[in-house]
């Protein structure tokens, strides 16, 4: 383990204490990106949803980030408690940490995801893309383990590993810039970066990711809670993850009222909203969902360790998950149990 992980991980057990505390009240500090992929976070950031779930002996403090491993970075720092964030980041964090930092406790959305190239890109089929700079939201996040896996499936390598593609880590919103200067090919993006990238940068969907997985069903988001926080704080985690159940379902079962806020909060946090075709189509390619999908997640951490983010050899992820709390409530409402 590196001297930044380690330095990482005494700040997270040292500073990850209690969640803080300001003038009484507990505060729970949790992450999330501005993608529609994060519905959950983003509607109840928009509606008060959680806020009004805890109660008032209950502070939330947001913290927005644009990938998964900032958020990892941001946990190890005792930055936060718990954050949403897709499945690679969250498989890296678990592994640095020798499975001490972190336990993923829901699902939040599957699919979402999805390659669009340039119109005037010349890309027509898989083998086009040699010699072609395609960009991802961060080196190792989700979507850039993802393309990274989807090249090697096609014979390709990227630069650093003596092949021919370039694959450029860089923030969502820099992605159209770039792709309206024709600096960028191609991109493998989360919604609604993806639909952005088509309707405003001349682009082109060319594969969604969903074609790639059983069922069109794959962990996009899930919801991670420091082990720390989650032994100190068990009934705090179970009234999130409970109204995180209560507003999965009520987006699934409002999808016009909760598309509305969450578009207002995507507004609130990237200066612009999406135009209502454009979010009935981002929207479209995925699933809000409590179930944490465990088997994608595997063939995820394959992908990430294939790509060389997960060490010599495949790492035991036996311990990553800790559903106790989750099929708790869902018993409670007289659901399935998840596994």
């Amino acid at each position: 383990m590196n001297k930044r992980t380690l330095v990482g991980l005494a700040a997270w057990l040292t500073l990850a204490v209690t969640g803080g505390a300001q003038g009484g009240a507990t505060t729970i500090r949790v992450g999330a990106f501005p993608n529609i992929t994060h519905s959950q976070a983003m509607v109840g950031k928009a509606n008060g949803f959680f806020e009004k779930a805890l109660g008032p002996g209950v502070k939330v403090e947001w913290k927005t980030f644009n990938a998964g491993p900032a958020a990892i970075e941001a946990l190890f720092a005792g930055a936060i408690d718990m954050t949403y964030i897709g499945p690679n980041p969250a498989i890296q964090g678990y592994v640095r940490s020798n499975g001490e930092a972190l336990r993923i406790v829901a699902g939040a959305t599957s699919g979402g995801a999805a390659l669009v190239v340039r119109h005037d890109s010349g890309i027509q089929k898989p083998e086009d893309f040699h010699g072609k700079k395609v960009a991802s939201p961060q080196q190792g996040n989700t979507q850039d383990v993802a393309l990274r896996a989807w090249l090697l499936a096609h014979g390709m390598k990227t630069i650093d590993k003596g092949g021919d593609v370039q694959v450029i880590p860089m923030a969502n919103p820099d992605q159209l810039t770039l792709f309206l200067k024709k600096e960028l090919d191609a991109a493998w993006a989360p919604e609604p970066w993806a639909t952005r990238l088509v309707h405003l940068g001349n682009g082109r969907l060319f594969l969604d990711e969903r074609d790639l997985w059983p069922k069109g069903q794959f962990i996009t988001c899930h919801l991670i809670v420091s082990t720390k926080f989650l032994h100190d704080h068990p009934e705090l985690v179970k009234k999130w993850i409970r109204a995180h159940v209560e507003l999965t379902d009520w987006i699934n079962g409002h999808q016009p009222e909760a598309k509305k806020l969450l578009n207002h909060q995507v507004q609130a946090e990237t200066g612009k909203a999406l135009p209502p075709a454009e979010l009935d189509e981002a929207f479209g390619r995925l699933q809000v969902t409590y179930d944490p999908l465990s088997p994608s997640l595997m063939t995820a951490a394959k992908s990430s360790f294939d790509a060389g983010f997960l060490g010599r050899q495949m790492p035991d992820l036996s311990r990553l998950y800790d559903l106790n709390l989750l099929n708790q409530v869902l018993a409670e409402k007289g659901k399935r149990a998840v596994q």
